[in-house]
């Protein structure tokens, strides 16, 4: 492959899971990685800050999704039926082509503890993105960081769902799942 070529970022990722699992996570090194794509360690280090990256790299863009969908909701609509908007945002880049790299990425971080450690983190953060958003639109603070925590969770589910069935509508997935969780919360009593 030229190092001219279109896609470096792509073409970096998909190099990344493939050697991922072939060698494994820690037996890869960023400068195989960087080879494997037919580019540069430097290359490398403009897009990713280290390997992890790889796999993490998408927060920001997620981030601003959820943000744009609860922002976006009904001023009348309740927490919950914004953050529902957030989901339906965040839907958009869980398609068909994604599919097969969400795969491969979540059985790499499944079989590694720091990379686990690392995905905590990530919904932490999305929790926080969706708690600010909730908060901008008026929302106290204890109910919004109840209704982005339920959403988090919708979130989660519908993540795994989707991973399992390659032809899964994730919008469809996490209404289903935000609508589960908000049953389930009225049976607390």
């Amino acid at each position: 492959m030229a190092r001219w070529e279109p896609n470096a970022r792509e073409r970096l990722e998909h190099s990344s899971l493939e050697l991922f699992t072939e060698r494994g996570y820690d037996q890869t090194t960023v400068a195989e990685i960087a080879e494997r794509a037919g580019l540069t360690k430097r290359t490398f280090f403009r897009y990713f800050e280290d390997k992890r990256e790889v796999l993490f790299g998408g927060q920001e863009l997620l981030d601003r999704l959820f943000t744009e969908g609860i922002t976006g909701a009904p001023e009348a609509a309740t927490p919950l039926t914004a953050v529902g908007g957030g989901l339906n945002t965040v839907a958009a880049v869980f398609d068909a082509q994604r599919w097969k790299l969400a795969r491969k990425r979540q059985v790499i971080v499944a079989g590694h503890r720091d990379l686990r450690e690392r995905e905590l983190l990530k919904g932490t953060r999305l929790v926080e993105s969706m708690r600010v958003a909730l908060r901008a639109r008026g929302v106290p603070d204890t109910t919004a960081k109840l209704a982005s925590t339920v959403g988090s969770l919708a979130f989660g589910a519908a993540f795994e769902r989707w991973i399992e069935d390659e032809s899964a509508d994730f919008a469809a997935l996490a209404g289903h799942a935000l609508d589960e969780l908000r049953k389930s919360a009225g049976e607390l009593g």
